[in-house]
């Protein structure tokens, strides 16, 4: 009996995690679109991971981590993958609406499968094949490509997806061995890394215009009210990483995965408030049919 408690107690836990990490996520992409005028993808992502860095040391120093560790060479893996997810994220919400940046952000779940059954062999029933058809389907509907060409942010939008897919897989790989703060570390530093690497080859490196966001010149925020933004959106990108870490670390996966798509009203809300025009009925539909394929791969 209490076992049983103990498992709903955790269980209960994850939910509450997961809700909290997908409204705060919502509202970091909020966040992120508003500096977005003032400042490229790429320095978004350096300013909000190296204040994640300071944050994350800071509670290590106070309250070190008791897990043995053991993967680094997965620790670096989930860092890298969180790092191409975020810029491809980060710039997206720059571009399209928040609402469908971050839905097609949840298509994760998609790839995941797909990944499952190319590199580990894992058959496809009959829900996993009707969730990537259903799931993929609602991506048309957001997207509304012309003939077979999708927009371009919204390609970059998918393909965030994919990274994200790739990061969460780690996360379960490593969730036993590693203090959900040791994760979390691996990303915003990687974060902090990459980006700096990649400011200082900027200048030495010519790229196409749809390439571009990725070699930015590098320049400091000039306002007080940058400054205080980019400080809030560290905090609480901070917290939701940590919250989503936490969440699949007590809950069970499915469930708590499930719970993660409430971030896309949250975050069409915060979009309209900044003035996204409001989905119309096909990007509702397509909302609706990438949860619900993510629903399916639960019974997959």
């Amino acid at each position: 009996m209490r076992e049983k408690i103990a498992r709903i107690h955790a269980l209960d836990a994850g939910i509450f995690f997961m809700l909290g990490s997908a409204l705060v996520s919502a509202m970091n992409g909020a966040v992120a679109k508003v500096l977005g005028e003032e400042l490229s993808a790429m320095e978004i992502v350096f300013f909000r991971n190296l204040i994640g860095v300071l944050i994350i040391f800071a509670t290590l120093r106070h309250t070190p981590p008791k897990l043995p560790g053991g993967e680094p060479h997965l620790l670096l893996l989930r860092g890298f993958f969180g790092f191409s997810a975020m810029i491809l994220f980060f710039y997206t919400i720059t571009t399209i609406p928040l609402g469908e940046a971050i839905t097609l952000n949840k298509t994760s779940p998609l790839f995941v499968t797909i990944l499952a059954f190319l590199l580990m062999g894992e058959r496809l029933n009959r829900y996993g094949m009707t969730a990537l058809a259903v799931g993929f389907f609602g991506v048309l509907l957001i997207t509304k490509p012309v003939g077979f060409e999708m927009g371009y942010e919204h390609f970059l939008g998918l393909l965030g997806g994919f990274f994200a897919a790739c990061a969460y897989a780690t996360i379960k790989k490593i969730r036993h061995i590693y203090d959900a703060r040791i994760i979390v570390l691996s990303f915003v530093g990687m974060g902090t890394l990459l980006p700096l690497l990649l400011f200082a080859a900027a200048p030495f490196v010519e790229t196409p215009p749809t390439l571009a966001f990725l070699f930015p010149a590098f320049t400091l925020p000039q306002s007080l009210h940058t400054w205080l933004l980019v400080a809030f959106m560290a905090l609480i990108s901070t917290l939701s990483q940590w919250m989503l870490t936490k969440a699949y670390s007590l809950g069970k996966a499915g469930i708590v995965g499930v719970v993660s798509y409430t971030n896309i009203p949250f975050a069409v809300g915060f979009g309209w408030m900044l003035g996204d025009p409001f989905p119309d009925l096909w990007v509702w539909l397509g909302i609706g049919l990438i949860v619900s394929a993510g629903l399916l791969l639960k019974k997959s």
